[in-house]
Parts: C-alpha cells; structure tokens; sequence
C-alpha cells in the first residue's frame, strides 16, 4: 500500500511539475513580450515555488517507491523461497522432483529471481492509471476534443501493449528461462567434477560448451530485450502524437495549451510502468510455471515425532523381526541400492517390501522415517560444520553423543586432530575429507538417528583392511547395544560379518505393477551435453 501511494503522488507529482513547467514558461514568455506592465502584473513566486515544491515531492516519492516496492519484493520472495525450500525438504522422496542441485538452484534462485521484477513494479500500474486520469483532467482544461484525443491514444496505446508484447516475448522468454536454468546446472555439476576436468584436460572442451550456452541465453536476452526497446519507441511515438493532438485541437490560451500538451505527454509517460510490465510477462509467466512443480507439493505438517516402535522389516516373502541383521548379496547393477533406497523412502519401491506387516508403497513417508536411518554409498553432507552434519540426524543430540558415533565410525581421533573439532568447516560436500571419511561421517550420522534399521550400502568401501576391521569390530558392538536391526549390502566380506542372513536381491520378487527398476516421478532437466 505504502508503494502505491508513493507511485501515485511521484507520478501525478511529475505530471503537475511539467504541466505547470509549461504553463508557467509560456506565460512567462507572453507576458515578457507583452512589456513592463504585463511583466509587473505576472506574479512568478507562487508558480515558481509550487515548481520547486512539486520537484521536491517527486523525488521523495520515487525514493519511497522504490524503497517500499523492493522492501516488499524481498519479504516475499524470502518466503516463496523459503515455503518451497521446506516443501521440498518435507516432499515423499517417492513422489518428489528428481532435481539435481543445479536443477534446485534454478528453481529457488533463478525462477523466484524472475517474479521479482512483478512485484516491484506492481504499485506502478495502478499509480499509472491513477497518473493517466489527472492527466486526462488537465488536458481537458484545453477542451473536450483534446480530452477525447488523448482518450483514444491512450486506449489504442493500451491495446498494443497487451496484446504485443507478450505474445512477441513467449517464445525467447521460454528459450531465456530454459537457457538459464540449464547454464546454471551446467556450472554445478561441471563444478563438481572439477577435478576430472582438470586431471584429464577437459577445461577447454567444457569451458565451449558452457560458452555455447551462454550464447543461447545472451541471443534470448537480445530478443526480450529489442521487444522491450520496441515497446519504449511506441511510448515515444504515442507522446509525439499525444502533444500534437492537444495542440492542434485546443481551445484554450497559448499557457493552458502548453500545460495540456505536457500533460498529456506525461500521461503517455506513466503508461510505461505498464509497457515494462508487458514486455516481461511471458518471462514472469514462464519462470512460475517452472515453479508449478514445487507449489503443487503438499505444505509441510507440523506433527511431532513419537518414537515409533520397532517394525519386523519383509523383503518379498521373507519377513525379518526387528533386531534381525540382513545382507543383501547380488551382483553390481542387480538392484541392492534400489531396495536400500526403496526401505529408506528414497524412491518408488521396485521390489515386494513390506515395513510392519503393510507395503512399503502404501506407508506414509513420515512413518518409513520412524524406522529407517541410512549410511548411502554415496552419502550427501552439507556445506557447515562437522556438527552441522551429524545434528541433521535428529534434535537434541549433545557432544558426547557426537564422540560416542565418531568413535564407533572410527572418525573421531580424525575430528579431534582437526583445528576447531567438531566446529571445523568441512566446505561444500565435505570438501576437506576424503571419500572413505565422509562415508564415516555419514555412518555417524546415521547412528545418532537412533532408528530401529539401520540401512548401510558399501559401508567400508575405501577403507584400509585395519580401519574396516575396526570399524565391523564397533558396529557389531553398537549393534548388541541397541538392540538394532541391520541390513546392510557390500562386496566386501569383513562387512558381511555383521550379518545373520544372507539375502540374494534376485530371490526378491517386483513389487505390484513394476516390472522390475521402478524411476523417479520427474526430471525437469535435459541431460548434459556429452563432453568431446
């Protein structure tokens, strides 16, 4: 609201400073010509004051405009960004969005980045139609035909830039939005495979492929950007117009003329809120279109989580009780992985898995979290801390509660030698340990979930044969302790160990309706280009 009225009072502020400039100037000039009497008789004070004041009002409120709008703009996006944030961190692992984190960033960053413009410049198109009718009244002082004049101008005016524009700008504010996601995921994953690009001399090959894209979204942008130029010069050509119009239909005297002549050009001016506006919504109806795919996920619930008691865990028609330790054997690529991330929620199960007697499909999300704590062969940690990463796994967890699944993971006296401990900065994806740490510091994690099952997939790979043999040593032990369930897959046997049942993945049977490999719901995201 206080956009609004700041929009209107810079915009009809603006308008009355012209219109009363031009009165002002053309009286001033006849009674110049008119000699010393006329000149004694003008009185120039109180315009030229309300000249001064009016300047003065104009520049307050486009300050305060432009303070405002953004103001509001930034609350609001913090809030979509952070309401879809959540809804993505709640969303079913089963049904949610497959997006890669480039993929996430366009959405979040990019996507949310394109309504900005819309709500900054929201107060301006009501505050310009507001400028548009004192405008109208002021061109009137000049008569009736002038007024009707600037009224068909205006509506002509108003026409062509609904309809142009954003039919224009559809197809290169698609090929932008397009353009710039997939840049924007280009430089992640390229980023993150940064050292195969530089170990095998790749940085020039990938250095043209993100140029070549570059130039995509550069050629898009050149689009939107002539239509929008187009849309100014027709605001300039409707102002030439506007001003000739007044002045060849007027009735009134030379200052009266000049004051509608000018009124009406500034009435033009305030239809340029409107053309901006115009020209950008097909890029403003495109990046929330994108955004459809997280608005549609349903609002986190604030529930609490109870402890949940343990469930007997069924792998096609074998059932386990809880406390049971399974390996899953099988061949590289015969789907362990799929049935680990199927149990943990991950995904859409493949194969016949029940949690509690019913089938995994048919459970909610929260109640598959109530059972199930992962170590993933490829684990994900955030960009924090050490402790950042291991309090993911529930609330409330204390140092010594850190030490103790650090030890068991055979991690700790690495964190302890570490400058800051359990404060120190470990950088984007655990940039400062090494592949087998952060599987351990994964495992750690997984061990402060506290969850009846715990699901462990190539727990050891990467670990010398002393550190794996420590480390089975100290999971078998925290295993008696808890009174937990295991299943675990590895192609290592001092892993296997740990196991009472050997579970072959081709013995379990598809689940109902799935053929076999069941994918995610959605992938916004066309592959990368191959590199070579």
């Amino acid at each position: 609201m206080l956009g609004f009225v700041a929009a209107l009072a810079a915009g009809v502020g603006g308008l009355v400073l012209l219109a009363l400039s031009g009165w002002f100037l053309t009286a001033a000039a006849l009674a110049g010509a008119s000699g010393a009497m006329a000149i004694a008789g003008f009185n120039y004070l109180i315009p030229s004051a309300a000249i001064r004041g009016l300047a003065v009002v104009r520049t307050a409120a486009r300050y305060g405009e432009r303070l405002w709008s953004h103001e509001a703009a930034l609350h609001a996006l913090a809030g979509l960004r952070s309401t879809l944030f959540a809804r993505l961190a709640h969303a079913d692992g089963r049904s949610a969005p497959d997006l890669a984190s480039g993929d996430a960033s366009a959405l979040l960053i990019g996507d949310i980045a394109a309504l900005e413009d819309l709500v900054v410049r929201r107060p301006g198109i009501p505050a310009a139609f507001g400028t548009m009718l004192i405008g109208l009244g002021a061109v009137a002082l000049a008569g009736w035909l002038a007024a009707l004049l600037l009224v068909a101008i205006l509506a002509l005016l108003l026409a062509a830039l609904a309809a142009l524009p954003p039919r224009l700008s559809a197809a290169p504010a698609a090929e932008a939005a397009e353009a710039t996601a997939r840049l924007r995921r280009m430089l992640v994953d390229y980023a993150a495979a940064r050292n195969e690009i530089i170990t095998y001399g790749l940085a020039d090959r990938v250095t043209a492929l993100l140029v070549t894209e570059a130039d995509r979204l550069d050629n898009a942008q050149r689009k939107l950007a002539r239509i929008e130029a187009a849309s100014s010069g027709l605001l300039i050509f409707a102002s030439a117009l506007a001003a000739a119009a007044t002045l060849l239909s007027s009735a009134a005297s030379p200052p009266l003329t000049a004051l509608a002549m000018l009124a009406a050009t500034a009435s033009i001016e305030a239809v340029a809120a409107i053309a901006r506006s115009s020209a950008r919504e097909a890029a403003v109806a495109e990046g929330t279109e994108r955004l459809r795919v997280l608005l549609a996920l349903p609002a986190p619930q604030n529930e609490p989580t109870l402890a949940a008691a343990p469930a007997p865990l069924g792998l096609g028609t074998a059932d386990f009780a809880p406390g049971s330790r399974i390996a899953l054997t099988g061949a590289s690529g015969s789907g362990k992985t799929q049935v680990i991330e199927a149990l943990a929620g991950l995904r859409a199960p493949a194969h016949s898995l029940t949690l509690g007697g019913t089938a995994l499909a048919a459970l909610p999300g929260a109640a598959i979290c109530q059972q199930i704590a992962l170590a993933p062969q490829e684990p994900m940690l955030i960009a924090g801390t050490v402790a950042d990463n291991l309090r993911l796994a529930r609330p409330g967890i204390d140092t010594a509660a850190m030490e103790q699944a650090l030890r068991t993971a055979q991690l700790w006296e690495r964190i302890r030698r570490m400058p800051q401990g359990l404060d120190s900065m470990l950088g984007e994806d655990g940039g400062i340990l090494s592949g087998g740490e952060r599987k351990r510091l994964s495992l750690a994690r997984a061990l402060l979930a506290d969850r009846p099952w715990l699901l462990l997939d190539e727990p050891t790979e990467g670990l010398d044969s002393a550190t794996e043999a420590a480390l089975v040593a100290a999971l078998g032990d925290w295993l008696d302790a808890r009174g937990a369930g295991l299943l675990i897959a590895s192609h290592r046997p001092a892993p296997l160990a740990l196991a009472q049942v050997l579970v072959p993945v081709e013995e379990i049977a598809p689940a109902a309706g799935q053929p076999g490999a069941a994918g995610l719901t959605y992938s916004p995201a066309a592959p990368l280009p191959p590199i070579g």
